[in-house]
C-alpha cells in the first residue's frame, strides 16, 4: 500500500468518510479457521495430518492484518478500529469460540486410543465450525453493522457440548 493510501486511512472515521475512504473488514482473516476445518476433516483420512493440526496457531484479527502484506490490511485494521465496541467484543468472542472448538477437537483427535465416537465428533464439530465461520463471514461482509449474536445456533452448540462431555 502506498504511503498516500496509508495516510488516508489515518484519522477518525468521520475524517476518512470526508476523504472518500471507507475502511472495510476483510474475510481473509477467516482463512485460518477454514484451514483448521479442512485439517480436522482430513485427519480421518490421513492420520499424518494431525501434526499439521497440532501446529495450527491462532492469531487475533488485529495480529493477522498487522503482519499481512495484503493491500487491504490497513483498511481492514481501520474498519476493525471503527467497530462499535460491543460488536467488536462479540466478534472477538465468536473467534474465541471457534478457537476453543478447534483446540478441543484437536485434543480429541490426538487421544490414544482414539474414541469410537470420533467420526461423529468430527462430523458435528466440523458442521459447528462451518456455521461459526459462516456467521463470522456474514458479520465481516456487513462490515460489522449487524449483531453477530443474532446468528447464534444454540441447538447446534448443545449438540457439541453433549458430544464433548462424553
Amino acid at each position: 500500500m502506498s504511503v498516500i493510501a496509508t495516510d488516508m486511512l489515518a484519522g477518525t472515521a468521520a475524517e476518512r468518510l470526508d476523504a472518500g475512504v471507507h475502511p472495510r473488514l476483510s474475510t481473509d482473516f477467516l482463512n485460518r479457521y477454514s484451514e483448521a476445518l479442512m485439517l480436522i476433516e482430513m485427519v480421518a483420512m490421513d492420520e499424518t495430518i494431525l501434526a499439521d493440526l497440532l501446529a495450527w496457531q491462532v492469531v487475533s484479527y488485529r495480529e493477522h492484518f498487522a503482519a499481512s502484506a495484503l493491500r487491504c490490511a490497513a483498511s481492514a485494521l481501520a474498519a476493525y478500529d471503527d467497530l462499535n465496541p460491543n460488536r467488536a467484543r462479540a466478534f472477538d468472542e465468536a473467534c474465541h469460540a471457534m478457537t476453543r472448538l478447534v483446540r478441543t477437537v484437536t485434543a480429541l483427535l490426538a487421544e490414544t486410543p482414539p474414541s469410537p465416537e470420533l467420526p461423529e465428533i468430527v462430523e458435528v464439530a466440523s458442521e459447528a465450525l462451518r456455521r461459526q465461520i459462516a456467521r463470522a463471514t456474514q458479520f465481516i461482509n456487513a462490515n460489522g453493522t449487524i449483531d453477530i449474536g443474532k446468528f447464534e445456533d444454540t441447538a447446534l452448540q448443545a449438540q457439541i457440548d453433549a458430544l464433548l462431555a462424553r
